[in-house]
């Protein structure tokens, strides 16, 4: 009896860590892919180059996401633009902390509006638009294949 109850506290332990790194879109896998497109309740459409794979999600809500998966099946990039930004805490997945502190630095930096440029070394964040027409992209560095370009995250 006391072995079967470890056993329900050990599997629910797993079940609450691993909604979320399982979620986590930027740096996580082909499930992460799927995970989104339940989440935006979009249609996906995936394309194929020969460093990497790209999945777009077109949500009824306007926005579009796309997320760029190396042939190792890792998410190394992903954008998006629309009415609205999508869950970016979804999107970002576990860089999501570290983009929110970077955020907040540069905020106390600046004055007035307008696009935000995050580069450090383990991430870079790109948004920018006006109500309504939103976009962004956001990537690993030194997660993208050989011979990828930033600008090709779009």
């Amino acid at each position: 009896m006391k072995s079967k109850m470890l056993l329900v506290l050990a599997l629910a332990a797993v079940a609450l860590v691993s909604p979320f790194s399982v979620r986590a879109s930027l740096g996580g896998d082909m499930t992460s892919v799927r995970d989104d497109q339940a989440k935006l309740q979009g249609t996906l459409r995936s394309t194929s180059n020969n460093s990497y794979n790209v999945h777009e999600i077109q949500a009824a809500s306007g926005v579009v996401l796309r997320e760029y998966v190396s042939s190792s099946g890792k998410v190394f990039g992903v954008a998006w633009q629309g009415p609205s930004n999508p869950d970016l805490r979804q999107v970002l997945g576990a860089y999501y902390d570290q983009y929110v502190q970077a955020v907040r630095t540069q905020r106390a930096q600046r004055r007035g509006r307008g696009p935000l440029l995050i580069e450090q070394p383990g991430l870079v964040v790109e948004t920018a638009g006006h109500m309504r027409a939103l976009m962004g992209r956001a990537y690993i560095p030194q997660n993208m294949p050989a011979g990828v370009r930033a600008e090709e995250i779009r």
